[in-house]
């Protein structure tokens, strides 16, 4: 005995209607069409592209090259080249305190000082720069009201004090 049949068919697909040669005729030519209009318009090499009005005229002005314009020196110059150094502004304001501490816990300072009270000589450089860091020091000690001189003037003070006691005769 033979089983039904329905239940295979079920499992294979269903055929496919065939088109007629007028739908696959009209296809062929929609197809044509659309091959048709791909492209550049013709003479779009020579015209620039096709880019028409004010769009084609600021590509003109414009440089299409990317990068700085400066022009570089080719070869060995006599002149030497200078770094730009950027401003002082980036640093945070300190307070006179507070830069007067700064400078006098400067590590490069002390060690500069020492040299040079150990008699070393300084490069030219490094004499500026300490000069420099001292002036500061004073214009910020002179701002605050501080000097250098406190101790000395104390001592001055108690010598002259006692000079008066002994001119005036107490023991």
């Amino acid at each position: 005995m033979k089983k039904p049949t329905s239940a295979p068919a079920a499992k294979r697909p269903a055929k496919a209607r065939r088109k007629s040669r007028e739908e696959i005729n009209q296809e062929a030519r929609d197809r044509k069409r659309a091959k048709k209009h791909r492209g550049h318009a013709a003479g779009s090499r020579a015209t620039g592209g096709g880019a028409s009005g004010s769009s084609a005229q600021n590509n003109k002005n414009k440089d299409p090259r990317i990068g700085s314009k400066k022009p570089v020196p080719l070869g060995v110059t006599d002149t030497p080249v200078t770094k730009q150094h950027k401003p002082k502004s980036e640093k945070p304001m300190l307070s006179p305190q507070d830069e007067l501490e700064m400078l006098e816990n400067d590590e490069r300072l002390d060690a500069l000082l020492e040299r040079l009270e150990e008699g070393e000589t300084l490069t030219a450089e490094e004499q500026t720069w300490v000069d420099a860091k001292l002036d500061r020091i004073d214009e910020l000690m002179q701002k605050l009201g501080l000097s250098y001189d406190d101790e000395e003037e104390e001592e001055e003070d108690d010598k002259q004090e006692d000079m008066m006691r002994l001119l005036k005769g107490g023991n």
